[in-house]
């Protein structure tokens, strides 16, 4: 039963790593859109 206990322990910490991971690149990438779009559009105006 112990043995159960540890691998759900580690099955839900290694769920909040991915899914930080995951959370923090995708707001990397949008922010670097983001920056790219606005110095597109200095380019246009």
């Amino acid at each position: 039963m112990d043995i159960l206990k540890t691998t759900f322990k580690v099955l839900a910490v290694s769920t909040l790593v991915v899914g930080g991971v995951l959370i923090g690149g995708t707001i990397l990438a949008a922010k670097g859109i983001d920056e790219a779009g606005d110095k597109l559009q200095e380019k246009l105006h």
